[in-house]
């Protein structure tokens, strides 16, 4: 039987909630009368100190509502239809003064992307007092010890000296936490958080969604949390709310959306989440020889930034030795600063090394690479971010292409068939070749990043993070592409990911960095089943869904 929902809350009994969203319509201007509209009759209520969490696909108007929640809509946005209501005052139309009197201390808004919402000028604690001293949250003589204190409270080791760093000089989890820093700093009463945690580890994440909790419990706060993941959703969410296309298509208690959904696209987010499917590709991993000859040998490797002797010079590869065995996939997971990165980086001939050694089949790299890769037809690394990793004024054709210009191998005519080629089997359709990546979702996106890497034909993928930005279902259809191609040309990868649920579904092997140093590897089944190290443990109990399947397996 299919459970029936309500979109539309009993609103004239619950006024005094700190948001009450009723028939919500949001629409984007283009050019100076069109208006197209996308968010389409949206309701729910949030509680003081409950949590509502907002999911769906990307496109499916979380951000938008989230935006205007906060007073964040562009300038082409604009509230068309129903109420929202804020502590029972209509934001629909408020003006620039009046938000201002809301921002920090009412409403506190943690954004999605760290890198476009820092100041990369500016000091982070700083930019953390600036918000102290603008809502005069604490005395100016205690803003310092007040910005240490809310950086030990996100998380971030030494925050004395962390304060004194800028943003460049951090890593995206430790970005992230300055912005959930600033966003609670003034105290606020109702938290609108974008994807939070997406660019974090498990247990980072677990932290911060335990402190967001406890601060709800604490002071009453009402949060408003966008996530793509439903498992987070689930465990960290009093009520779900689950759109598509602007559309409610499921609303109410989590745990009953999650085990009773009421409508068949609640049902496929739910299929797609890894940790709900961990056997999806059984069938796959069985084909691969695990005991092939290695693709990727790494012995005894040691990296020091730094000069030996210094202070402030860290120990990032300590030792570290693995195999990647050839037309498997070798997953490699870690904490923020495991050295999970810097690895990748020396396999791919970036970064050198100082000790040990290392094969890509047999070729062994040296320790100084070469300015120029003069082997990236054996291996290629993609980028977490493939904005990042491609010239923003390049057309997708130009993109692709690249490499092989590079490599000058192929006429003109030779090289725009590989690239349409390419095209169609990362599944993109012909007519991106003359966009730009910023045109792109970001599930198109990683896709023309998948094909740059394949258009020199390499036999080893280095994956960092491929997929850590993506909405499950644009992620189920990048690992399906990957393993068809894994399928169809034999090609082996290492596979970095912060995401141990998609781990457990894709991967032959799995290896364990902690500080850089080796702590556990084996079959991921095996691992998984029964880890042998605490930290590996640790890692395991921190994955919504996971812990779970773990306890249960055990009693």
């Amino acid at each position: 039987m299919t459970a029936t929902i309500s979109t539309r809350p009993p609103a004239p009994e619950r006024l005094g909630a700190p948001v009450l969203v009723d028939d919500l319509r949001i629409a984007y201007r283009r050019g100076r009368r069109d208006l197209t509209e996308v968010v389409h009759g949206v309701s729910f209520e949030i509680a003081a100190g409950s949590t509502v969490a907002l999911v769906g696909q990307s496109g499916s108007g979380k951000s938008t509502i989230a935006h205007a929640l906060a007073g964040l809509l562009p300038d082409n946005g604009v509230i068309v239809g129903g109420r929202a209501l804020v502590q029972g005052r209509d934001i629909a139309g408020l003006g620039g003064r009046a938000w201002r009197s809301l921002h920090g201390d009412v409403i506190g808004f943690v954004p999605q992307d760290p890198l476009s919402s820092l100041d990369p000028l500016e000091r982070v604690g700083k930019q953390i007092g600036q918000t102290l001293a603008i809502h005069k949250t604490v005395p100016r003589s205690e803003v310092r010890a007040r910005v240490h204190q809310l950086l030990d409270q996100v998380g971030i080791k030494d925050p004395a000296q962390r304060s004194k760093a800028y943003p460049h000089e951090l890593s995206g989890g430790q970005l992230q936490r300055v912005l959930i820093a600033i966003a609670i700093a003034a105290r606020p009463s109702i938290l609108v958080a974008d994807e939070p945690t997406s660019a974090l580890d498990v247990t980072v994440q677990k932290r911060i969604l335990d402190l967001i909790g406890q601060l709800g419990e604490d002071l009453g706060l009402a949060t408003l949390l966008i996530t793509h993941d439903l498992s987070l959703a689930q465990e960290r969410s009093d009520e779900l709310v689950v759109l598509n296309h602007g559309e409610v298509k499921d609303y109410g208690p989590a745990t009953r959306v999650v085990e009773r959904p009421s409508d068949p696209y609640t049902s496929k987010l739910l299929g797609d989440a890894p940790v709900n499917n961990p056997d999806k590709y059984a069938r796959l991993l069985a084909a691969h020889d695990v005991t092939a000859e290695p693709a990727i040998t790494v012995r005894d490797v040691t990296k020091l930034f730094g000069t030996r002797g210094d202070a402030g010079a860290v120990l990032a590869l300590d030792d570290v030795s693995l195999t990647v065995r050839r037309g498997t996939t070798h997953a490699l997971v870690g904490e923020s600063g495991s050295g999970k990165t810097t690895l990748a980086r020396i396999i791919a001939g970036i970064t050198p090394y100082d000790a040990g050694e290392i094969r890509v089949g047999d070729r062994v790299l040296p320790h100084h690479p070469a300015p120029v890769n003069r082997h990236a037809d054996q291996l290629q690394l993609v980028y977490q971010n493939p904005l990042a990793a491609v010239d923003p004024r390049y057309p997708v054709a130009r993109i692709i292409e690249e490499p092989l210009l590079l490599r000058g191998s192929q006429g003109r005519s030779s090289r725009r068939a590989a690239v349409r080629e390419l095209l169609d089997r990362v599944a993109l359709p012909q007519d991106v070749l003359t966009r730009r990546a910023r045109e792109l979702s970001g599930g198109q996106r990683q896709r023309v990043a998948i094909a740059r890497a394949l258009v020199l034909a390499p036999d080893v993928l280095v994956l960092d993070e491929p997929t850590s930005a993506l909405d499950v279902s644009v992620q189920a259809q990048i690992i399906d592409l990957l393993l068809e191609l894994q399928r169809d040309q034999g090609l082996t990868y290492l596979f970095i990911t912060h995401d141990l649920s998609l781990v457990r579904q894709i991967s032959d092997r799995v290896s364990v960095l902690r500080h850089g140093r080796l702590v556990e590897q084996g079959r991921t089944r095996e691992l998984f089943a029964r880890p042998k190290n605490p930290y590996t443990r640790r890692l395991l109990e921190a994955v919504p869904g996971i812990a779970q399947t773990r306890r249960e397996a055990v009693a």
